[in-house]
């Protein structure tokens, strides 16, 4: 029935390939096959422990699992993906790609172990002008593969930081210190924690959120971006 009524839905209102504006077929979301294939995906579930995210945090906090689904670099495919994500009003986008990192990742074993997901948190204000939070939306398709629950609700940004874009690595840190609270209340202690971001260039918004977290005695931390961004 589902297949019914969204061919039915396509013959009406065709949906197109966010990248190459191709027609979608029924069967498929957001990206048409040919463009699907040619993200440049990083392969670093298969090396989770040591690749070049994961450096990126190492003796600035402990991390267990890294990974990102694709090299993200400005101009590219994957960040019209990104773009069309955050400021076209796509939170659809977000979800499709959350359910197709979960189902590559999965038969490598990256979840195994992770307790819940936590997507980094936006602004109020900002989540207000967008609509949603990118990364929840991420982090919700993800859910939907491996059956991981979405808490959203342990940790808060405080402030909003002036856009990370054109920043240095210092001053990305500077931006982001102290923009996290985590919530009262917030049980995590033992529990093993997916941290869920777009886009990681530098790592200090991921860093800056987990170091909140981690004053939760016995909180292990992995992370999940969709993009790194390539040196």
């Amino acid at each position: 029935m589902t297949s019914i009524f969204r061919r039915l839905l396509d013959f009406v209102a065709p949906r197109a390939c966010v990248v190459c504006h191709c027609r979608l077929a029924p069967e498929t979301e957001v990206l048409c096959p040919s463009c699907q294939l040619r993200l440049p995906r990083t392969n670093f579930h298969l090396s989770p422990n040591d690749n070049v995210m994961a450096r990126l945090f190492w003796g600035i906090i402990p991390v267990e699992k890294v990974a990102a689904l694709c090299y993200y670099a400005p101009g590219s495919e994957v960040a019209q993906l990104v773009y069309d994500m955050k400021y076209h009003d796509r939170p659809d986008i977000g979800e499709a790609l959350g359910r197709l990192m979960a189902s590559e990742f999965m038969p490598s074993g990256f979840f195994d172990g992770i307790d819940c997901l936590v997507p980094l948190p936006l602004a109020r204000r900002r989540e207000r002008q967008r609509g949603y939070n990118q990364s929840r939306r991420l982090a919700l398709g993800v859910s939907e593969v491996t059956g991981l629950p979405v808490n959203d609700d342990m940790v808060c940004r405080t402030a909003f930081a002036k856009s990370q874009t054109q920043l240095g690595r210092r001053e990305r840190q500077e931006n982001v210190e102290n923009v996290f609270l985590l919530r009262e209340g917030s049980d995590l202690r033992g529990r093993h924690v997916l941290l869920v971001d777009d886009v990681v260039t530098t790592g200090a918004t991921v860093v800056a959120c987990a170091r909140e977290l981690l004053k939760v005695g016995g909180v292990r931390i992995s992370i999940l971006a969709f993009g790194l961004t390539k040196a």
